[in-house]
C-alpha cells in the first residue's frame, strides 16, 4: 500500500511539473494578444530589427548568434515577464527555436501553460500579421540589460 501510494504521488508531482505546451497559428496568437497573454521574442537583435517586432513583445534572446545560451540567466528575466503559473508566448523565426525553448520551460522550469507559435514571425507577417519597429523596444531592454 505504501509503495503505491508513494508510485502515485510521484507521478501525480510529475504531471504537475510539466506544463501543458501547445502550438499556436496566427488566429490564436492573436487572440491570445488580445487577451493580454504575455509573449517573449527569443530572437537575436538583428533579427528583430530585420522584421519588427509583434507589438508588446518582452524581447529575450535564448539563442545568440554562435547558438549559446544561458537557461538559468534566460529564465530569471523570463520569470519576470510571467511566472510560472501565469501562460506565456514564446516566439522566434519559424517556430523552430521556441520548440526548444518551449520544452525547456514545460519540463525544467514548471511552466502551467506554453503557447510556441508554429510558424514564428515569419509565418506571421506572411499571413498579414502587424509588426512594430524593434527600437524603442531594443533600447528599453539594453538600459535594463535584460535582452
Amino acid at each position: 500500500m505504501r509503495r503505491l501510494l508513494l508510485a502515485c504521488t510521484l507521478a501525480f508531482s510529475s504531471l504537475l511539473a510539466h506544463a501543458e505546451v501547445v502550438d499556436i497559428d496566427n488566429a490564436e496568437l492573436q487572440r491570445l494578444l488580445k487577451a493580454g497573454t504575455p509573449v517573449i521574442d527569443i530572437r537575436t537583435q538583428p533579427e528583430w530589427e530585420e522584421t519588427g517586432i509583434v507589438a508588446g513583445s518582452k524581447l529575450l534572446t535564448f539563442f545568440d548568434e554562435r547558438g549559446r545560451s544561458d537557461p538559468a540567466g534566460w529564465l530569471s528575466q523570463a520569470q519576470q515577464v510571467a511566472k510560472p503559473n501565469e501562460p506565456l508566448i514564446v516566439i522566434c523565426r519559424s517556430g523552430n527555436r521556441t520548440k526548444a525553448v518551449s520544452q525547456f520551460l514545460s519540463q525544467q522550469a514548471g511552466y502551467a501553460r506554453v503557447y510556441n507559435v508554429k510558424s514564428g514571425i515569419k509565418g506571421w507577417l506572411g499571413n498579414g500579421g502587424a509588426v512594430v519597429p524593434a527600437t524603442q523596444s531594443i533600447a528599453a531592454c539594453r538600459s535594463a540589460k535584460n535582452c
